[in-house]
């Protein structure tokens, strides 16, 4: 193939050059995201511990999601019929 043929037409550069500019965006928020919770008096350690302690927490509760989707299949109900024999409410 020529070297043009290889080449994305102009939508496709359109495309990526929308995505390029929607992930700088997004780069800005989080940067002035930041920079707000640091002048809150957040330090950066306090901030990653807390993004540490969220990622376990959601490895957790998707363990949970998975034993009781097994214990449904098991007990031949939905996840939502189980939930009440858990004490769990619907958006936990």
């Amino acid at each position: 193939p020529s070297p043009k043929s290889c080449q994305p037409d102009g939508a496709s550069k359109e495309t990526l050059q929308y995505e390029i500019e929607e992930l700088k965006r997004k780069d800005l928020a989080l940067d002035q995201e930041i920079a707000q919770l640091l002048s809150e008096g957040y330090s950066l350690e306090e901030l990653e511990q807390h993004i540490s302690l969220l990622h376990e927490y959601n490895d957790i509760k998707d363990a949970g999601q998975m034993l009781l989707g097994k214990l449904a299949v098991i007990r031949g109900v939905t996840t939502k019929q189980l939930y009440p024999e858990y004490d769990l409410e619907l958006s936990d």
